[in-house]
């Protein structure tokens, strides 16, 4: 596949469901904002930090003696604690499995359900705990905002150069890891005739049926279900109003129904049509095993995608085991368990340049020619298209 990236270019504990809040995206910077400047270390009661967490400078890529050295400094911490990371996330379960097999460090993994806000919020208010996230996966705008408040410390892993430059800050504050697109699942059960493109969805034989995953102004693939609408109704990048007006059609016209599109509403049919990211849709297709049968399609048009960054706390209280995280991610190892999780890593093409993805794994994608024309927005457009759909989806949309 021919990498889309251009120049217009998400256990224990509990909380808002990140399939509910994800947040992850164009959501949740201006509350950053606000958050105060943030001080030195504090010991943590309980244990103590790990002594890299206080002798500046860390490495910023990989230490001298290479990997080894850095696995060997990761294990004399022992820990590494991760934060927002559902197992059934982008296949962040066998993930995490994973590095704890072959590094043999203890993954905390806490609030699987959080945001991309709360994940910086964390790293804010657990500064100096040994609880606190050593490392974090949000949002492209979070990720911006994260950096600005100086939440984050520069690492630049060994395959830094086949990142796309449209998917990392420059001095490796953030790197995305892996992205999607959105697309129409269909509970065959209950729809025969799954839609392909956004005006399918008009039908009346769509009647009760079309979801998405959340309400937009709060949650991040909802809102690129609204972004990507507008893409194929005569809007851009810079106009997501046409995407408001099709989902005020669509509800005018009893498709659109406000549930949220989880798995447990899909399978049991009140939300048949689910228009959510393709690594969801395709893991939910996996999940359900047949029962129902279910279907996953790109649209034709309005092929939007998001992509999620991955970044270091400047407050880890495992430093050297959130970089041996990272350099574990961004292996083609890494990237390769995201594929098994039907996302695609950043690192994809040049993971197809090299041939190194399995045909097995690449099978169970839409086909490459699906994706070549995705767009992904910039922060400032994103920023800008929150302002408007906050605006405009209560009156419009929401009856609110």
């Amino acid at each position: 596949m021919t990498e889309p990236f251009d120049p217009t270019g998400e256990p224990r504990a509990t909380g808002i469901s990140r399939r509910e809040l994800l947040r992850r995206g164009a959501l949740g910077a201006a509350a950053l904002a606000a958050a105060p400047s943030l001080g030195g270390l504090l010991e943590a009661p309980g244990r103590r930090l790990s002594p890299f967490a206080t002798k500046p400078p860390l490495p910023t890529h990989l230490p001298s003696g290479g990997l080894p050295a850095l696995v060997k400094a990761a294990q004399q911490e022992g820990h590494l604690n991760v934060i927002a990371l559902p197992p059934n996330w982008a296949n962040y379960g066998n993930i995490i499995k994973t590095f704890h097999a072959k590094y043999k460090l203890t993954v905390n993994s806490a609030a699987p359900n959080d945001s991309s806000a709360e994940e910086n919020t964390a790293i804010s208010t657990l500064k100096g705990q040994s609880r606190g996230p050593d490392v974090v996966d949000v949002a492209p705008a979070l990720a911006v905002a994260g950096a600005s408040q100086h939440l984050y410390t520069p690492y630049k892993v060994a395959t830094w150069s086949t990142i796309p430059a449209t998917m990392k800050d420059p001095n490796g504050l953030w790197y995305g890891d892996y992205y999607g697109v959105i697309s129409f699942g269909t509970n065959l059960n209950v729809q025969k005739t799954p839609p392909q493109d956004w005006s399918d969805l008009l039908n009346p034989r769509y009647h009760g049926q079309v979801a998405i995953d959340g309400d937009p102004r709060t949650a991040g693939d909802a809102f690129a279900a609204v972004f990507a609408a507008a893409l194929a109704n005569g809007g851009s990048l810079d106009d997501i109003e046409p995407g408001i007006n099709f989902f005020a059609k669509l509800k005018k016209a009893g498709n659109f129904i406000p549930a949220d599109a989880l798995p447990a509403n899909i399978a049991k049919g009140s939300t048949p049509i689910a228009i959510i990211w393709d690594y969801l849709n395709l893991a939910n297709k996996q999940s359900f095993n047949g029962n129902p049968r279910y279907t996953v399609s790109i649209p034709k048009t309005g092929v939007y995608g998001g992509f999620y960054c991955q970044a270091i706390s400047a407050y880890a209280p495992d430093p050297m085991a959130a970089r041996l995280w990272e350099e574990f991610l961004y292996s083609d190892q890494g990237q390769l368990l995201y594929l098994a999780g039907f996302s695609h890593p950043a690192r994809y093409a040049d993971l197809a340049k090299r041939n190194v993805i399995p045909a097995s794994l690449a099978a169970k994608l839409p086909p490459a020619s699906a994706y070549k024309s995705v767009k992904f927005a910039t922060t400032t457009q994103i920023n800008n298209a929150t302002k408007v759909l906050t605006q405009q989806w209560g009156p419009k949309v929401a009856g609110t």
